[in-house]
């Protein structure tokens, strides 16, 4: 919602708020109203199921007190959440519980009296209480365990937004004090003392159980937040201490022994290990890691001991990134909730209107006690609890299973999106292949091996920092090799490089480097030409003034690719390339994971990657694409849906919709799969919601539902949807690893 009319000296600013009161979509719809009929809020989100306000709004116009205050003056509680999602609102949502409960606990002590009385109705053996006990026992439980039903209708009417509370409250006092009545006038007829009070505790008991399964929903957050050290081992002029996790701070060194969390984000100074980054990336196998390298706080370090030194801290780790990307995606909408709030919106005002009708239908026809019996039944059933539940609850645990296998979508519109995408584009650098080159062959000829084609190529090209050279230098040390000294080193940009090595001269370099130099190439020709058009970079070894061989080097496709490219054709999504690399050597990388040649784009710049993106939704395709560099942003933004590998930068992860913490194409399918799994508990939601209701309204008209039975019903329909969204907890995303 845009705010018209207003200059903005400063950027617009965003705030959670904490909200207390709320029992149903209309609650949530007023307070949103509210709240956006103030000047200087731009958007505004209230999540029932996560009980909390995303407010966007412009800071010189209104301040975080004036929202709180507005929704205080709507007749709920507010307050900003604190950084940590899991800390003070979890107390709050614990202490709500508790009281909750013992509310539920006198309720239901005051009425089984009562419902016992109702069920001996049913025996050969039944019994009536007196009029004034019932009323002894009805009484606290209309007015002191059901006060929160008339605290939330008095607030609602007077904003003109009646809610579910108004229901249950007009339903349950006309019972009790029609039932009054009969017992100040001394009347024979039959009292709903019993009914009102078993209403109001069965409602109870459903707000009870609602209340605990809402908590299960933000499971998740809570145990990322866990995941954190409580300690580092700082090193300090007076040595190691062990401090407090709060206390550290960026250029602190610290060790780190085998077992232990790594408290904070940070670089590897010294010493070797293998890390167990699971938590984030969902992948089990330990990650290698050595001096240079990037840490991530809250991780398990697995054997060696190291000294690293902290470059994020606090709120700017990786972990609470998460924890707060997390946050803010369970508190949105996904599209699809609209429906459901725009019939909320509508909604009690007509269960109001056809309870009058059906009271005065059956007033006129069959006399006040069946008019007063099928006008509750109308009232109670038809509370639209449900269907504010149905969409919030299941993003609120899909967003939360995502985070446990390190994908991390930005909301509910994001959630939507990926599970309607039918095109996907994919960057070849990183995202298909591993983006890292590697050794692939190595051909030896002359009398020479494999192995002293590596040690003349790696001693010749230790001075060389091209990314090419330095593969052959790892490659050379991982066989064991001892490198010599180079005494001269001469590198010619784009051809190749020669060195000199215990008085020989060894050359390294293409067909160009081998001619200028009067290199006969045939003995090994063939193997190059065979080599290139597989789309590898080949170079020529010559040592003695003699070819004694080749090594190719090729940006090796990860081994989950070609599943992955399977397993997403199979979902029906058709999969594209995109890649500033040649063509011979995209459709080589094609041909080996299975993309169709006419689905592959090469020499692509930035640009021409987002153009290719919007001829593809010109023609009705909803696009994913998938980037892990600067280049790929543009097309990012662009695409419908995008998917950003966690390892790449930050201006990709930034422009993405979901952002995947495991560099391996399967956690996009992962993704998609997830998507899907929560929109259809959202669609199986809203479907028993809405039929619910408009099942339940008839049968309480026709008098097919008692009062209580409806009631019961009422309640146990908002448990029923929010333990179906509980069931994506089972989501393992096996099926798509």
């Amino acid at each position: 919602m845009a705010v018209q009319g207003i200059e903005h000296a400063t950027e617009p600013k965003s705030v959670q708020l904490n909200i207390g009161g709320m029992t149903c979509a209309s609650c949530s719809a007023r307070i949103e109203k509210q709240l956006a009929k103030m000047p200087g809020v731009i958007q505004v989100h209230v999540n029932l199921a996560s009980e909390k306000a995303a407010i966007e709004f412009a800071p010189g116009v209104v301040d975080v007190d004036g929202l709180i205050s507005t929704v205080v003056k709507t007749g709920y509680t507010a307050s900003p959440v604190v950084d940590e999602p899991s800390g003070m609102a979890r107390e709050d949502q614990l202490r709500a519980y508790k009281t909750l409960q013992r509310t539920f606990i006198a309720g239901a002590i005051l009425t089984l009296p009562l419902l016992l009385q109702m069920v001996s109705g049913f025996t050969s053996v039944s019994f009536m209480m007196p009029l004034w006990v019932q009323f002894a026992l009805a009484t606290p439980v209309q007015f002191v365990v059901g006060w929160r039903f008339y605290s939330g209708a008095y607030h609602a009417l007077r904003s003109r937004a009646p809610n579910m509370d108004v229901l249950v409250s007009l339903g349950t006092s006309t019972a009790y004090v029609y039932s009054v009545v009969l017992m100040i006038a001394g009347a024979s007829g039959a009292a709903y003392f019993d009914t009102s009070a078993l209403i109001t505790t069965l409602i109870l008991l459903g707000k009870l159980l609602e209340h605990k399964s809402k908590y299960q929903t933000g499971e998740a957050i809570r145990e990322l937040v866990r995941l954190q050290a409580k300690t580092a081992h700082v090193l300090r002029d007076a040595g190691e201490v062990e401090i407090p996790l709060e206390q550290v701070v960026v250029g602190d060194e610290m060790i780190v022994r085998p077992g232990e969390k790594i408290p904070v984000d940070g670089v590897i100074v010294s010493g070797l290990t293998s890390v167990d980054e699971s938590m984030l990336t969902g992948e089990s196998m330990p990650v290698q890691k050595a001096p240079d390298d990037f840490v991530i706080g809250s991780t398990l370090n697995k054997e060696g001991s190291f000294r690293f030194r902290a470059t994020k801290v606090g709120k700017d780790t990786a972990l609470a990134q998460i924890v707060r990307m997390v946050d803010e995606a369970q508190g949105s909408k996904a599209p699809i909730q609209r429906l459901a709030d725009r019939v909320s919106g509508i909604f009690v005002p007509i269960v109001l209107l056809i309870a009058a009708i059906t009271f005065i239908v059956y007033a006129l026809t069959a006399g006040s006690n069946s008019a007063i019996v099928h006008a509750v039944a109308v009232l109670v059933i038809a509370c639209p609890c449900s269907l504010g539940l149905a969409t919030p609850t299941a993003i609120m645990v899909g967003t939360g299973k995502g985070a446990e296998k390190g994908i991390l979508i930005r909301g509910g519109e994001a959630l939507e999106r990926a599970q309607k995408m039918d095109a996907l584009i994919l960057d070849k650098t990183g995202t298909i292949t591993k983006g890292k080159p590697e050794i692939t062959d190595v051909i030896a000829v002359h009398g020479y091996t494999e192995q002293q084609i590596l040690h003349y190529a790696g001693s010749a090209e230790q001075r060389s920092e091209h990314p090419l050279a330095r593969a052959i230098v790892e490659e050379s040390k991982r066989w064991g090799d001892q490198l010599e000294e180079v005494t001269f080193f001469e590198a010619v940009p784009g051809l190749g490089i020669k060195a000199e090595i215990d008085s020989n001269f060894i050359y390294v370099g293409n067909t160009e480097f081998m001619q200028r130099h009067g290199f006969a190439v045939s003995v090994v020709e063939e193997s190059y030409i065979k080599l290139q058009k597989m789309g590898k970079t080949v170079m020529y070894i010559v040592h003695s003034q003699q070819v004694i061989g080749l090594i190719a080097v090729a940006d090796a496709v990860k081994p989950s690719s070609v599943v992955a490219l399977r397993q997403l054709k199979a979902m029906g999504i058709e999969v594209f390339m995109v890649t500033g690399d040649n063509r011979e050597t995209a459709l080589a990388i094609a041909h080996q994971i299975g993309i169709d040649e006419e689905h592959v784009a090469a020499e692509m710049l930035p640009e021409q990657k987002e153009r290719f993106v919007r001829n593809l939704q010109d023609k009705g395709h909803i696009v994913g694409m998938s980037g892990d560099g600067i280049n790929d942003a543009p097309a990012l933004a662009r695409s419908d849906i995008g998917f950003a590998m966690g390892a790449g930068a930050d201006v990709a992860i930034e422009a993405a919709d979901i952002t995947l913490m495991s560099s391996e194409l399967v956690s996009i399918v992962q993704a998609i799969d997830l998507s899907r799994a929560t929109m259809r508990k959202i669609k199986q939601n809203l479907f028993w919601a809405f039929g619910y209701n408009s099942l339940g309204i008839p049968f309480a008209v026709f008098g097919i539902v008692t009062p209580v039975i409806a009631g019961a019903a009422m309640a146990l329909s908002s448990v029923s949807v929010v333990t179906n969204s509980l069931v994506l907890r089972r989501w393992k995303g096996d099926h798509a690893a």
